[in-house]
């Protein structure tokens, strides 16, 4: 095993890339042992729970060892790289296989990345101070996790850098902060735990056994025991005709969030079909304006300015829900979400302070929010903050759907697709073009009639646009 002992060594440490996140999956790596790194330079690709992220190395040197392989998550905090900063180039000796002998043990991933090539990258800025920064300790083979009853006399406290030794006394046990959460308000005492997890970690399943553990060791527990529903749960599958994605990264954070916000606020959602012939019609003759030159002018463009306009109107549909306060929080300012698919999930980048912005302005905004979505390439902070959603289900060629709420927000608009319709115009039966608006709403803060007069007003707007005159 190569030490790292050498002052000239500098060890580069996972950074915290989305405010707050605690680890990240290494998707690719750039460089290799014996490489030449400068100041800067990117090293490797992760993703988070948010978005996939270039990290670039704050050293000049050689890379000594690549501690982890691409697939592996790693804690914020552990030490990814080793760079030799000293200026000689490492011997070929010490250059083990990639993590092939590294006593650090992370939590891998739980399956080969799917569809590893084709992950375009995403350079935003990194570094985290070292005091937010939380290591996994190390283990040596002096202390391996064979007896899960003892292995917390075995762990290694998590605050040190210095190499695996023998633990004096009672020691901190491993637990993820949401477990120690979960614990505190439980009342148990994580000494007392049997970890089951990777490397000697406390679960949630391990705290709630805690709890219930004890009420469950009556006698007639050995017929529940007896009975193994587990056993079914590991069926097999046809491997030539069937395919498992990990869920992982933004499409696992996705999906929590929307469980999260399905059971959280309730939700309405209320239709209607308007007549967007006039709108598209402006759309063209923007495409003409030379304000609008090499800017991207769609239905979407209107479709937005029409949703801020309806929001100035009605100012009590831009807010949110405060749980722990027991409060309803207006913002005086919209940060306008859209909803993409890209390859990794669905995402919601926003379009920070929309409210305040031309319409040039917003066309720019969205052609630029749009286009980084799609090369792979937005930043976790462009996806925070958002106050409202819109999801164009019509690009789809989809008629409508009821969206739910991005967490947070207290409105969804979802639009549907623009077709020729027969529509009854000025007495008589014409081919229109036609579209069907959806809006979901938090109905804890916004009731009908208020989530009512929004939805009305969007539609107003796109069939007469002259509004957007007449009402901004």
């Amino acid at each position: 095993m190569t030490t790292m002992t050498e002052a000239s060594v500098r060890e580069f440490k996972m950074p915290d890339v989305g405010e707050g996140l605690t680890e990240a999956e290494i998707l690719k790596w750039f460089v290799q042992p014996g490489d030449t790194v400068t100041d800067g330079q990117v090293v490797c690709e992760v993703e988070t729970a948010k978005a996939a992220v270039e990290l670039p190395i704050p050293y000049d040197g050689v890379v000594r060892e690549l501690h982890f392989p691409e697939g592996t998550t790693v804690d914020v905090g552990t030490a990814i790289i080793a760079v030799d900063v000293s200026g000689g180039a490492a011997p070929a000796a010490e250059e083990p296989a990639p993590v092939a002998e590294q006593p650090a043990a992370p939590r891998p991933a739980e399956e080969p990345k799917a569809q590893g090539s084709g992950r375009q990258p995403v350079l935003v800025g990194y570094g985290v101070a070292a005091s937010s920064t939380r290591r996994r300790p190390r283990k040596g083979p002096e202390v391996p996790v064979q007896q899960a009853s003892t292995a917390i006399q075995t762990e290694l406290n998590g605050h040190g850098a210095a190499p695996p030794a023998a633990p004096a006394g009672r020691e901190r046990p491993l637990a993820k902060p949401p477990v120690r959460k979960l614990a505190k308000d439980l009342g148990v005492d994580l000494t007392t735990v049997v970890p089951t997890g990777p490397d000697g970690i406390i679960t949630r399943e391990d705290v709630h056994a805690a709890v219930t553990g004890p009420q469950t060791a009556q006698p007639e527990a050995a017929p529940v025991a007896a009975a193994p529903v587990p056993a079914p749960a590991a069926v097999s599958y046809d491997t030539a005709r069937e395919t498992r994605i990990p869920v992982k990264g933004v499409r696992k954070a996705t999906a929590a969030a929307m469980v999260g916000s399905a059971f959280t606020a309730p939700h309405v959602t209320e239709f209607v079909t308007v007549d967007v012939t006039r709108t598209m019609k402006l759309v063209e003759e923007l495409k003409q304006d030379k304000e609008f030159a090499g800017l991207r002018v769609n239905p979407l463009l209107l479709i937005a300015k029409a949703l801020l306009v309806a929001i100035k109107r009605n100012p009590d549909i831009n807010a949110s829900w405060d749980e722990a306060a027991q409060e309803i929080v207006v913002k005086h300012y919209v940060n306008l979400g859209i909803a993409a698919a890209t390859p990794r999930g669905l995402i919601v980048p926003n379009i920070k302070d929309a409210h305040a912005k031309t319409l040039p302005q917003l066309a720019e905004s969205l052609g630029e929010l749009v286009s980084t979505a799609r090369d792979g390439k937005t930043s976790p902070a462009a996806m925070q903050g958002g106050t409202v959603t819109i999801t164009n289900v019509g690009v789809f060629g989809v008629d409508t759907g009821t969206p739910i709420l991005n967490p947070g927000e207290s409105a969804i608009l979802a639009v549907g697709a623009i077709k020729l319709q027969p529509w009854v115009h000025k007495g008589k039966v014409k081919p229109r073009q036609v579209t069907t608006l959806a809006l979901s709403f938090d109905h804890r803060l916004v009731d009908g009639e208020l989530g009512s007069k929004v939805l009305a007003d969007v539609a107003a707007i796109l069939e007469q646009p002259k509004r957007l005159i007449t009402w901004a």
